[in-house]
């Protein structure tokens, strides 16, 4: 045989070789295809509410750019930045103008393209928020397509004739009142499901989908990593917009994610632009159910790579009013996720957002005497829990809900229609509103981050654009940074411990004492890797048998020292430990 052809044999060999590597490997990690973004820990950044730069009260990209040694040091491996696109800011930022330009507030495209530079120079990536469910109203496609019922851009929206002296159906928006606006150029209704300055998008028109993919085109070749899709589900219509029948009129979110051409749609992105690039795609599902996930994220389906469930950061308030939450259900939500979800449908887990309240408020204790340790077990719980972990800004901190007293402390678009359509309308009472707004108002998340103890806790220089929780003086990045025992370091050891293994990335979990009011404990298994995490959900102290398994070495703590190799535990009020299992 000449040598050419035993190389040649040799390749051959190679190639009949690699499925059984590769299977070798997806078996070494529970069966999972092994990707970055299944690794990485995303750190969500609220442009508005992250730093002020220029002393005008609003956060920026420069503000952003001169806090990435912070974030480094922390620990997190993925940004992912809400909306900074040019917006009239009726939904502050949710609502785009222009896609490819920058808000004025938050700087220029020169900004945005030192931001990313410096990310990728920390070993860091960006992820940019996807709003395309709809636009602004002063988006120029809306501009021109409200002139006419014959202009160019007429079917780039929804406009439909009025129907017996109002609205086509009964569609409502969830910003309260009717999801059309009789415009009245041409006499016709446009909708919108959320504010009247956001209509939607039509998403049946090819020439949309076409815009949609090219300005995805212009981030991703400037070398962003990808995108958090905001309310995507939305995007394909029911035909003809049947009206929302009774049993979803509580919640239409589940009525609005039936269109037919949803997938369709999404696989054509993928198609067209999300297979072109190593990038990270992740969904907000409002209203779609963890039955339904596979059908968005499933790699076999080549449409997403994770979507957020809302089961889990809603369980208290999954419409309104406030209606709080057992240890117990948050255990089942988690245990029905595992289980429904295979090792070709990828999970998240966050109990955080723009959209929610504080994490430490809404799950764990945030009075003075609790406040750091709840949400040091939360951290602990979030970053060991199966799926990518999402942290919103200000989790690292321990930051609480703020204080608020009157429906003028509110910035909200939500708060403020609710208001006018409950208690100016005397259906609910003034009191009763402002006791469920404390608890689950945006705004909650959207006050600015608590740099030091400097006037407006170091955020700005000026008038802040929502005001500064009035604890920045204890609670501070300042502070924390020099305090070992303090949030901000907890989560910066609790990062740095995660990447020692792939066990919370890729390893098997079981919930050990799934009825338990107070305690959650939980393996993740990943060959002969196991680890026990044990967390008392209450600030008492408790004497804990545990079911089945050995403690074994105590590898994390936000107590310090701890039994080891035991089987009962003296735990107390809000303790968190992870245990390495021999």
């Amino acid at each position: 045989m000449t040598y050419s052809a035993r190389i040649a044999l040799a390749f051959f060999s190679l190639f009949l070789f690699l499925p059984k590597i590769s299977f070798a490997v997806d078996q070494a990690l529970n069966g999972y295809e092994p990707k970055w973004w299944k690794e990485a820990v995303v750190y969500q950044v609220y442009p508005r509410s992250f730093k002020d730069s220029n002393g005008d009260g609003i956060g920026d990209l420069k503000g952003i750019t001169s806090k990435l040694d912070y974030l480094q040091s922390l620990g997190v491996d993925v940004i992912w930045l809400s909306p900074h696109y040019d917006s009239p800011n009726a939904d502050n930022g949710y609502d785009i103008r222009d896609y490819e330009k920058v808000m004025k507030e938050f700087g220029t495209m020169a900004d945005f393209d030192e931001l990313l530079k410096g990310v990728k120079a920390r070993g860091m990536r960006l992820v940019l928020d996807l709003v395309v469910n709809h636009t602004s109203d002063e988006h120029r496609w809306f501009v021109e397509s409200r002139k006419s019922k014959d202009n160019p851009y007429r079917d780039y929206y929804i406009w439909r004739p009025g129907k017996d002296g109002g609205p086509p159906n009964n569609y409502t928006s969830f910003f309260s009142g009717s999801a059309w606006t009789l415009d009245p150029t041409t006499n016709e209704y446009y909708l919108h499901c959320f504010a009247v300055k956001q209509p939607d998008l039509n998403w049946d028109n090819p020439k949309v989908r076409q815009e949609v993919y090219s300005l995805m085109k212009f981030w991703l070749d400037k070398g962003v990593d990808g995108f958090r899709m905001d309310v995507i589900p939305f995007i394909s219509k029911l035909p003809d917009l049947p009206d929302i029948p009774p049993e979803y009129r509580e919640r239409p979110q589940y009525f609005y994610t039936q269109g037919p051409h949803l997938h369709e749609y999404l696989q054509e992105m993928n198609k067209e632009v999300l297979s072109k690039y190593d990038m990270m795609t992740v969904g907000e599902a409002f209203g779609v159910t963890l039955e339904g996930t596979p059908m968005l994220v499933d790699e076999r389906r080549h449409e997403l790579n994770m979507i957020f469930n809302f089961d889990a950061v809603r369980i208290g308030h999954p419409s309104t009013p406030w209606i709080g939450w057992t240890l117990p259900k948050l255990k089942a939500i988690y245990t029905d996720e595992d289980q429904k979800l295979d090792q070709h449908s990828w999970n998240t887990v966050f109990l955080s957002n723009h959209d929610n309240p504080r994490v430490v408020s809404a799950f764990g204790d945030d009075s003075p005497e609790w406040r750091e340790k709840s949400a040091k077990l939360l951290a602990t719980m979030v970053l060991t829990l199966k799926g990518t972990p999402f942290i919103y800004q200000g989790d690292e901190l321990g930051m609480t809900n703020y204080p608020f007293k009157g429906i003028e402390d509110f910035d909200d678009i939500e708060v403020k229609n609710a208001w006018k359509e409950y208690v100016e309308t005397g259906r609910i009472s003034k009191e009763h509103f402002l006791d469920n707004a404390r608890r689950v108002a945006r705004d909650n998340s959207r006050t600015p981050i608590q740099w030091d103890d400097s006037s407006n806790g170091g955020f700005t220089t000026g008038k802040p654009w929502l005001a500064v929780n009035p604890n920045y003086k204890k609670i501070n990045a300042a502070e924390e940074q020099k305090d070992k025992d303090s949030v901000y370091q907890y989560f910066q050891r609790m990062l740095a411990f995660r990447k020692t293994t792939k066990a919370f990335s890729y390893g098997d979990y079981k919930d050990l004492d799934p009825q338990n009011e107070k305690i959650f404990a939980y393996t993740r298994t990943l060959g002969k890797e196991k680890y026990l995490v044990v967390l008392n959900f209450s600030k008492d102290a408790l004497k804990y048998s545990l079911p089945g398994v050995k403690a074994g070495k105590l590898v994390m703590s936000n107590e310090g020292a701890a039994e080891e190799n035991a089987t009962t535990l003296m735990m107390k009020g809000w303790e968190a430990r992870v245990y390495r299992v021999e």
